[in-house]
């Protein structure tokens, strides 16, 4: 006997037979260790005068430290007569991934997330989580399994670490509704990949092609054009423009009661004044970028930007590069990053900050510009 670590776990032989090794610190905890190689740990307990074995998790997905804290749990609710198992008798039933997807969307989603983050939770359940998963009963999913998932998805790598991500906040709930034991998240060490934050700017030539393609699109589709131009002429992040309501609006001002950082006032330029001056107000619709459903706002707006792109010549510009458009012009003009990441809504410096080495193109200029003049004098 020795106490439990990963590295005393994992130096334990493969026999022919299963076998188990007790830890010498917590009486009854231990890990078996089967022929296939694979390491388990328990706890073996007497509950109501029986003896009785209470699995713990596989290891590696479930760490020495973290089976360790699990089997103190357990001892404890035993110790109060209590049955460590009933709260997963659901899970064990039959209970499958479908069924804790459909939980997780109605009533965690809801009442935890904001509307952008639920509707990303939703699309990465339904087209990359349930085909894959739907089938599996919850508490058999394992690391591998969710490794594997992350893997196939590797071609779009970026929306592969969003699923993760997705997996491993609706595992944490599984394990708060003992639908799965706790500390046994599969998504726990799953490496993702490596993400670079992209800055894509509009060139003066690019904004003006962009300029005459929203022009040109303008009589087919005014809510889409009018949404696109407030988006880069305030910075605003996209579900800010599109939910934005005529109630928000007031002076030159644009007062958020909700969005990504909470509370929010946006600024507003002349050109900016003048777009929501030529949008027309629907009757009976409260949102300023109006749809074509009754009282809704436009819903699906990545189409016509595909559209207006193309047109431009602008196929890899995304929507949200209109921000950061606005805020490279900024710091073009010679704006301070903390009156960029205001204007942005930043609520964090460093956020802003990874626009600091734009600044070094009007401060050349003014060194040239400067030092010209010097020496000119000097001559």
């Amino acid at each position: 006997m020795s106490k439990l670590s990963k590295r005393v776990v994992e130096a334990f032989p493969v026999e022919p037979r299963d076998r188990d090794f007790y830890d010498d610190e917590i009486k009854g905890f231990g890990v078996r260790v089967r022929s296939s190689g694979r390491r388990t740990y328990f706890v073996m307990t007497r509950l109501n005068g029986v003896m009785r074995r209470f699995t713990i998790g596989s290891h590696g997905p479930v760490t020495a430290e973290m089976a360790r804290a699990k089997a103190k749990l357990l001892l404890a609710d035993v110790i109060n007569g209590k049955d460590p198992t009933l709260g997963n008798k659901r899970a064990k039933a039959g209970d499958k991934i479908s069924d804790l997807c459909s939980r997780f969307l109605a009533e965690y989603v809801p009442a935890h997330c904001k509307a952008s983050t639920a509707f990303e939770y939703k699309r990465s359940v339904e087209l990359f989580v349930l085909p894959k998963l739907g089938e599996r009963p919850i508490a058999e999913i394992e690391r591998r399994d969710i490794m594997a998932l992350h893997h196939d998805m590797r071609n779009i790598p970026y929306q592969a670490n969003r699923t993760v991500g997705v997996l491993s906040v609706m595992f944490a709930q599984a394990e708060r509704w003992g639908l799965r034991t706790e500390a046994s998240n599969p998504c726990l060490g799953v490496k993702r990949y490596k993400e670079e934050k992209r800055e894509r700017f509009l060139s003066p030539d690019e904004l003006q092609r962009l300029g005459n393609a929203m022009k040109d699109a303008e009589v087919e589709m005014p809510s889409a054009v009018a949404c696109f131009r407030l988006l880069i002429l305030t910075g605003c992040r996209l579900s800010e423009i599109q939910t934005l309501r005529w109630e928000y609006v007031r002076d030159r001002m644009i007062y958020l009661p909700d969005s990504k950082t909470g509370k929010k006032t946006i600024y507003l330029g002349t050109p900016a004044l003048e777009v929501l001056e030529t949008v027309p107000r629907v009757p009976g619709n409260a949102y300023v970028i109006a749809g074509r459903v009754e009282g809704q706002y436009l819903s699906d707006l990545q189409k016509p930007w595909r559209r207006i792109r193309a047109a431009a010549g602008l196929e890899d510009v995304r929507i949200h590069d209109l921000r950061h458009t606005f805020a490279s012009n900024g710091v073009a003009l010679g704006q301070g990053l903390p009156i960029i990441g205001k204007l942005l809504g930043h609520s964090q410096a460093q956020t802003t900050a990874r626009y600091a080495h734009l600044a070094a193109d009007p401060a050349l200029a003014a060194a040239d510009q400067i030092s010209t003049q010097i020496a000119a004098a000097m001559k």
